[in-house]
């Protein structure tokens, strides 16, 4: 039987490093304690922050201090609890780390009202008094640009106490989806029993066998038919949630008050969504060529994602791709890469699914930890790719620290899904232009492909979705299962022209943690339209490009995600990157039309 594993099979150097954070569970509790008792230091500032520069200062110092200790303490927790989500006591543990990052927010939610009392040229004023303010310059702009949507002290403590509280429509999914959901066991084509879960159900998508791909198909959305009230219900509080906060702070809709956080223009989002349904043609090709590769009459929805071979592809173990990962990004320089080799080498990844092991992939860490990887890897094309990804977030990271204070280090997610993006397109081109193995050449183009219609126009398609439900309460119309089916369903059947929609492809929002992010998927297309554009530069103008890809990534946050990527030479502020990225998918899929002899 197929099945998986209890994390205690799985060998210790395919885990991640958590001992590097705390050696235990009870050095963890010590430092919880330690930042309960010096909370109260950061309360002892309120009223005072604009007294003069000199306790300005002194209250940024010490919330620094505290505040590093927090995100630590709170990833410790979170990775724990990703390890296994049925561990109670990991549980456990991550609700008392969220519960501490809400009262130290708390403790300093009079900051940011505070200092928008003063003007600019009275912030100009206190810099020149105490000099060291100056390296706070990026964070007082941010700071009094949002003075219109910022309220009271008393209101904004309020909010910041209520954090952990808004955030359980997310919390409630997570755990179902899971923790408590169990799917089907279905029988393979080579007689082995196969247990569906969140972490194998694309890979079991991929399938050769048509009918085993249908009966996946049908198992795993009767499965999520079983709670859709209660996932409906998840959902339609947290598009509440995001509203309900947005005119809060007296902002004209949720989308707006999403966007102005990283200080990114709405007609980026507007672009995005218009230029990619006046491409969908180029979707619509894909999927009739996915119809020809397997001889169908009709693409269905359980065909969307086989292979244009009609295969699994050549298995790629965790040791190739990682050597293969390597190799591709040597056009970023020396540093990077010797980098990136040996944080795979001092256990920066989990690798293995392992049961009750949180879905997905993601990279996590601290300004003052090594960085955490996420995996469930497959031993696939996919799992590769996936792995460069998560390995461009950590890299950032990692350049972000070195060059930036505590501060100025964290970026936004709108340059984040830049810097995983360019190494999937990295390692594409060097798989295509030094693999001599054919098999391996064809499924990486297969791939890539792949990764295009799922980030620019899938995620553009969930960015769609999400527009729509945040309209329909802000209009203050019903949002219900029935209703979130019917708005997936069009649209599903919109970007999918070619292929045959059906009930259970409409249910698909309820499997898509990303809706509870708060309009973050779009990034995800804006950031693989940004990735392209970078690489072709670099291929073009080599080391000089590749520099000014690496200023971008080492400005981390201190300055907004437009300028950033002005720095690596790409206006996101137009369609122009968004229209460029269609070429390069249009041009890959001609080569695949010719060298599958399709079309």
């Amino acid at each position: 039987m197929s099945s998986v594993p209890e994390r205690s099979d799985i060998d210790e150097e395919y885990k991640w490093d958590l001992d590097s954070i705390y050696a235990s569970d009870e050095e963890w509790d010590a430092a919880f304690e330690d930042v309960v008792e010096r909370i109260p230091e950061l309360e002892a500032y309120e009223g005072q922050v604009t007294e003069d520069p000199e306790t300005l200062l002194e209250l940024l110092e010490t919330m620094e201090e505290v505040l590093r200790e927090v995100s630590m303490v709170v990833s410790y927790a979170n990775l724990r609890s990703s390890e296994d989500t049925r561990n109670q006591e990991y549980q456990a543990q991550a609700a008392r780390a969220e519960s501490l990052a809400s009262k130290a927010r708390s403790a300093v939610s009079y900051l940011d009202p505070e200092l928008q009392e003063l003007d600019r040229e009275e912030m100009q004023a206190f810099i020149d008094e105490e000099p060291a303010l100056e390296a706070y310059e990026h964070y007082f702009d941010d700071v009094l640009r949002t003075k219109a949507h910022t309220r009271s002290a008393e209101v904004e403590e309020v909010l910041a106490d209520l954090s952990d509280v808004t955030g359980s429509p997310s919390d409630i999914y997570s755990m179902l989806a899971n923790a408590d959901l169990e799917f089907p066991t279905v029988e393979n084509p080579e007689g082995d029993a196969v247990e569906i879960s969140q972490g194998n159900f694309t890979k079991l998508q991929k399938h050769p066998n048509r009918e085993f791909r249908k009966t996946v198909h049908e198992q795993f959305y009767d499965r999520w038919a079983d709670v859709r009230n209660s996932v409906g219900s998840s959902l339609k509080n947290s598009v509440k949630k995001d509203v309900k906060m947005a005119r809060i702070r007296d902002y004209d809709s949720a989308r707006e008050a999403a966007l102005d956080g990283p200080n990114v223009p709405v007609e980026v989002y507007d672009n995005l969504l218009e230029t990619v349904r006046d491409n969908l043609s180029h979707l619509h090709r894909h999927a009739e060529l996915k119809r020809e590769a397997i001889g169908a009459d009709e693409l269905q929805m359980w065909d969307l994602y086989v292979s244009l071979t009609g295969d699994h592809g050549p298995e790629i173990p965790y040791e190739q791709a990682k050597e293969y990962i390597i190799e591709a990004v040597e056009p970023l320089g020396e540093e990077y890469q010797e980098r990136m080799a040996e944080g795979l080498e001092d256990r920066w990844v989990d690798v293995y699914e392992n049961r009750g092991k949180r879905a997905g992939a993601f990279s996590a860490g601290t300004y003052d930890t090594q960085p955490f990887i996420m995996m469930n890897y497959q031993d696939d094309a996919a799992s590769m790719f996936t792995l460069a990804h998560e390995l461009g977030h950590s890299m950032h990271s990692e350049l972000a620290n070195d060059a930036q204070p505590w501060h100025d280090a964290s970026y936004e997610i709108f340059t984040a899904e830049v810097a995983s993006t360019v190494n999937e397109t990295l390692l594409t081109e060097y798989l295509l232009e030094n693999v001599e193995d054919d098999e391996l050449r064809v499924h990486v183009l297969d791939e890539y492909l792949e990764r295009f219609r799922s980030t620019l126009f899938r995620q553009t398609m969930f960015a769609d979705f999400e527009l729509q439900i945040h309209e329909i309460v802000e209009e203050d119309g019903p949002l219900t299962p029935d209703r979130f089916d019917q708005l997936y369903g069009d649209l599903k059947a919109e970007y999918y022209a070619p292929a045959e929609t059906d009930e259970r492809i409409a249910r698909e929002w309820m499997r898509i943690p990303h809706f509870y992010y708060n309009y973050y998927v779009y990034q995800y297309a804006t950031g693989i339209s940004a990735a392209a554009a970078i690489v072709e530069r670099i291929r073009e103008e080599g080391e000089d490009a590749a520099a000014d890809y690496r200023e971008a990534l080492a400005l981390g946050g201190s300055e907004y995600p437009i300028e950033v990527l002005e720095t690596a030479g790409i206006d996101m502020s137009s369609p122009e990157p968004i229209e460029d990225a269609m070429g390069v998918y249009e041009s890959f899929l001609d080569e695949a039309a010719e060298l599958l002899e399709l079309e």
